[in-house]
């Protein structure tokens, strides 16, 4: 189990592996995509600071209206591949649900560092970059090239486990 700099050797002497801080929470992270009412992909978002949780998001429809798996995808419909026409989508990604959740219950997510079961998009590293989240964690997905330059451009830590 590869370990990060900022994780403290941990169980010495006990026999047993315990996950690196980052493990924990891409395993986290995981286990919060299982809410994602998303019919393409299921997505899960954790803001930690300072080795505590923040906030969680998975992917789905704002709450109170009808989710995806209720009504239907309409991007499904029409054929539109993934990480395209993100307009036609009603659900929000699970980054923009974190952000949210912090936002509305008055969280700072300045200096947070955040966990996602895939490669969060262009819409979101905007928003991401703009609540000054300074390092990204993610396990899957697929690239978006612009999403890539862009966090860089902004001095994010990017990093795929």
């Amino acid at each position: 189990m590869k370990r990060s700099k900022n994780d403290a050797a941990q169980g010495q002497g006990s026999g047993k592996e315990r996950p690196s801080w980052d493990d924990y929470f891409m395993d986290i992270a995981a286990l919060v995509a299982r809410r994602s009412t998303c019919l393409r992909r299921s997505v899960g978002a954790v803001l930690v600071r300072d080795r505590r949780i923040l906030a969680t998001g998975y992917n789905g429809a704002p709450s109170g209206l009808q989710h995806c798996l209720d009504r239907g995808c309409l991007r499904e419909h029409l054929g539109v591949p993934s990480g395209e026409r993100h307009e036609l989508c009603r659900g929000l990604h699970a980054e923009q649900n974190a952000i949210i959740q912090a936002a509305f219950h008055g969280v700072s997510v300045k200096g947070a560092h955040l966990y996602c079961t895939n490669h969060p998009c262009v819409i979101c590293i905007k928003m991401i970059v703009n609540a000054g989240i300074v390092r990204i964690v993610f396990r899957d997905g697929y690239l978006d090239q612009m999403a890539k330059d862009m966090s860089l451009e902004a001095g994010i830590e990017v990093e795929q486990r």
